[in-house]
């Protein structure tokens, strides 16, 4: 690959300045995920949703930003970057709103798939931008650095402001925290940020959008089902019909002119390893945040601000080695440095494996900041590593695709490993006669079905439930060190590029044609 460092066109401060409204998105993204784990047990509360109705309100949300990433990719670069950008900043507000007034399951979900929809405007939008505004190199560099960076920054913010309100408030608050953010990039983005449009973008494709969903849900719904009621005809067709459907949408990719993904760049082992090790760690990661903030609620009998307060940890080790990572990368190879990272992923995942339910507080948390220590520099320099396998006319497909294998691993861990650890507890939970139907069937609703027993019995259906419930959160534990050492390895034998401070450093040079500047 040719090296081109675009030193005629450097950022001013306007460009920076933009960067901090472009950081907003990110922002904002990761907050929502740690605030809506957090509130998991009081949404149980106040809507009393099924199992299955509480994993869709989780996981409905990243499941349509992963089937529309590509789409509005392209979107924007027909319509311009920026304009996308606001008019998705604009829904997600409204859909906060709707959000947070909710006033059933139903509607909940409804309004997580409007998040979700509206939040697929956003990640594309802010690093084509990002990658338009800052044409040097390293100068770009540093801006993705730090955009990433900001979504640590959320991660650390989200369990503390979403403690405190959950504390003070009802759990619909929580959603309210993407209104102002939203508000104050609809009034600076048209100042500080400047348009841009692909001339020579290609036509979407309806048919495509519709495939890439009609493969995704029904596959996650089937896993899902199998993992909650076990093996049947029902799920298996459904997901079966998934992967039919996927296939269909794979030859379709290969036969349009303006395809959504280009397989062809699979045909690159970095690229490709790179893909499925974000895939497969983001999917560990959703998973385990799931289950460690209902346990330090649930199982550790913290408040909601306390336990924000013990995720700290996590989310300062994960901004440090986001930092880190980079300047690491500049000395040795970034897949090395990656790996080392999954290494240590592996170590906490462990701890998490061996925790128990009466005195485990400590070692989950310790084994959760390990967990994300190691996963910074995948976060870091997992993007840089796809891109810089792309050839650079292809860079913003590339892009595109690891924000979706992203999306969709948080989304498939929540699916796949929240399952899994559900049919765990609701195999081991030992649910005394006199409880209704369905109230055992989650922690959350045992600890409000036991209020209504005597106390010994209480306290026999509440120990059985939480020893349940972390047997669970150490299956899950078992499968991340396990998928963290396997990446880790694979990671390290396939992906050959070298450090980034080296000469001839991995930067694509700019696609000047076809990109041009609206204003």
């Amino acid at each position: 690959m040719s090296t081109v460092t675009d030193t005629s066109h450097r950022a001013g401060p306007r460009e920076w300045l933009g960067l901090a409204v472009l950081a907003l998105p990110t922002l904002l993204l990761s907050i929502d995920v740690s605030v809506l784990h957090l509130a998991v047990p009081h949404i149980s509360e106040g809507l009393n949703p099924s199992a299955a109705q509480m994993l869709w309100i989780i996981d409905i949300y990243g499941f349509l930003i992963a089937g529309f990433l590509v789409t509005m990719g392209t979107l924007g670069d027909r319509i311009g970057r920026r304009k996308l950008l606001l008019i998705g900043a604009a829904a997600f507000g409204v859909a906060s709103v709707a959000a947070a007034y909710a006033n059933g399951p139903a509607q909940l979900i409804a309004a997580r798939a409007a998040l979700g929809i509206a939040g697929a405007t956003l990640m594309p939008s802010t690093l084509a931008l990002i990658s338009n505004m800052f044409r040097d190199a390293r100068q770009r560099g540093v801006a993705i650095a730090i955009w990433i960076t900001m979504f640590s920054v959320g991660i650390a913010l989200g369990p503390v402001v979403g403690g405190a309100m959950l504390e003070f408030f009802w759990w619909g608050s929580v959603f309210l925290l993407g209104v102002p953010i939203m508000a104050l990039l609809l009034v600076a983005g048209p100042v500080l940020l400047p348009e841009y449009r692909d001339a020579q973008a290609g036509r979407i494709d309806p048919a495509s959008v519709a495939l890439s969903l009609a493969t995704i849900l029904p596959v996650i719904y089937g896993l899902k089902e199998i993992a909650n009621d076990g093996v049947s005809v029902p799920p298996l067709l459904i997901l079966v019909a998934g992967l039919a459907v996927g296939v269909v949408f794979v030859r379709r990719q290969r036969a349009v002119a303006s395809p959504l993904l280009d397989f062809r760049l699979f045909g690159n082992p970095a690229f490709r390893t790179s893909l499925v090790t974000l895939l497969l760690c983001m999917l560990v990661a959703g998973g385990t945040y799931l289950f460690v903030t209902q346990y330090l609620q649930l199982v550790g009998g913290l408040s909601p601000m306390k336990a924000g307060l013990y995720l700290l940890p996590a989310a300062f080790a994960l901004i440090v080695t986001s930092v880190v990572s980079p300047i690491a990368a500049s000395k040795f190879r970034p897949a090395y440095v990656v790996a080392v990272g999954l290494g240590v992923s592996a170590l906490g995942h462990v701890m998490l494996a061996l925790a128990d339910s009466t005195s485990g507080i400590a070692q989950v948390v310790t084994g959760f900041a390990f967990v994300y220590a190691g996963g910074g520099p995948l976060i870091a320099l997992g993007t840089d590593i796809v891109v810089g396998s792309a050839p650079p006319e292809q860079a913003g497909s590339a892009a595109a695709m690891s924000e979706t294998s992203t999306e969709l691993g948080m989304a498939l861990g929540v699916a796949v490993l929240g399952s899994v650890a559900t049919a765990v507890y609701r195999g081991g939970v030992d649910v005394p006669a006199g409880v209704p139907d369905g109230a055992g069937d989650t922690l959350a609703g045992a600890l409000k079905a036991a209020k209504d027993l005597s106390s010994d019995v209480a306290a026999a259906f509440v120990d059985s439930g939480r020893a349940a419930f972390t047997d669970g959160m150490n299956v899950i534990g078992v499968i991340g060190a396990l998928l963290a050492l396997g990446t880790a390895v694979l990671v390290a034998v396939v992906i050959k590029s070298p450090p980034t401070g080296a000469a001839g450093e991995m930067a694509e040079s700019p696609v000047e044609p076809a990109e041009q500047p609206a204003s």
